[in-house]
């Protein structure tokens, strides 16, 4: 049997914390800034956790059991 590889896109965007969540960063904070407000642009740069219901998935494509 080949050996399974994590998907890369997938590695770059996601890592594993202490307790076994997974930690994402939030999207839209990289061109067009101009008109987002500078609240709303601080609120993006903080990173946030992967919602239940997609765990699963994003598991699957890390390879984490």
């Amino acid at each position: 049997m080949p050996k399974l590889k994590t998907k890369s896109g997938a590695k770059k965007r996601f890592s594993i914390t202490g307790s076994g969540k997974i930690k994402r960063k939030h999207a839209f904070k990289s061109h067009i800034l101009t008109k987002k407000s500078t609240k709303r642009k601080r609120n993006l740069t903080y990173s946030a956790l992967v919602d239940i219901a997609d765990e699963k998935s994003v598991k699957r494509q890390l390879l984490i059991k």
